[in-house]
C-alpha cells in the first residue's frame, strides 16, 4: 500500500507546494506497492531547473501503443519537468508527499482511464505534480519511520533517516553532555513527536495500517 499517512492531520494549503513530480524510477506500478512513490515520503528536489518548460509532452509507454498512423507525433503525454525524490539524512527535505504516484490500481487497471478511482486512492499519475506539505501535524504509519517506537517518545526530535524518504527519532540531549556529533544531529532536526500509538484489527476486519504509529509536528522551512 502506497499510503504512509493516517487520516488525522492538520495543515494549511498555504504550506503545500504543487510544483514537482516524482522521478520516473520512483513511480509505483500499482497502488498496492510500496516505495519512494508513496504518500508520506519526505522528499528533496532532484531537478529544480525553472529554465525548462513547466510541462512538456513526452513519449510514454504508459499511454499504450502510439505507433498508429496519422497521429502526427508520439509525444502526447504531459509531464511536469521539475522533479523530486526521497531525501536522506545528508539532504534538506522540502516536505512530505500527500499523495502516492502510481500507474495502476490494485487490479492492474490504469488509473489514467479512471480518474474517480484515482482520487479515491489519493493518487496522482506518473508525471503529474504531487502535493508536498512543507509543514503541519501528521499521523504516520510504521512504514514512514525507522527505529523502535521508544525512539519516538513525546518531545523527542525527528530528522531524516539514512533510508531515503523516512525519518528517525532521538531524545533531547542535556546541555552538559553535548558533543560535536550531537550538534550535527541537532542541526538536522526539523520537527518533534507529539505522541505515539498502536492500531489493531477489530473483529473479522483486517486493518491495513495495523501496527505502531506516531503523530509528529514538522516544519521544513
Amino acid at each position: 500500500m502506497g499510503l504512509r499517512i493516517l487520516p488525522f492531520r492538520q495543515y494549511s494549503d498555504h504550506d503545500v507546494v504543487n510544483l514537482f513530480s516524482v522521478i520516473g524510477s520512483d513511480v509505483l506500478d500499482k497502488t498496492t506497492d510500496s516505495g519512494a512513490g508513496d504518500a508520506g515520503v519526505f522528499v528533496k528536489v532532484a531537478d529544480g531547473n525553472f529554465d525548462k518548460e513547466p510541462v512538456e509532452y513526452q513519449t510514454n509507454s504508459y499511454l499504450g501503443d502510439s505507433s498508429f498512423p496519422f497521429l502526427g507525433t508520439t509525444k502526447m503525454y504531459p509531464e511536469v519537468n521539475l522533479k523530486i525524490t526521497g531525501a536522506k539524512d545528508e539532504d534538506h527535505a522540502i516536505g512530505m508527499t500527500l499523495n502516492q504516484t502510481a500507474k495502476a490500481d490494485e487490479n492492474g487497471e490504469k488509473l489514467l482511464y479512471n480518474p474517480t478511482k484515482q482520487a479515491e486512492l489519493q493518487a496522482v499519475l506518473p508525471g503529474q505534480a504531487v502535493p508536498i506539505a512543507t509543514k503541519g501535524i501528521f499521523t504516520l504509519s510504521s512504514s514512514a519511520f525507522d527505529g523502535p517506537l521508544t525512539d519516538y517518545a513525546p518531545g523527542n526530535r525527528i530528522k531524516l533517516s539514512s533510508n531515503a524518504g523516512k525519518i528517525t527519532g532521538f531524545a533531547s540531549i542535556a546541555a552538559g553532555s553535548i558533543t560535536t556529533g550531537d550538534l550535527v544531529a541537532e542541526d538536522k532536526v526539523f520537527g518533534h513527536v507529539l505522541g505515539t500509538g498502536t492500531r489493531t484489527s477489530q473483529g473479522p476486519t483486517t486493518d491495513q495500517f495495523a501496527g505502531n504509529y506516531i503523530i509528529i509536528s514538522f516544519d521544513c522551512n
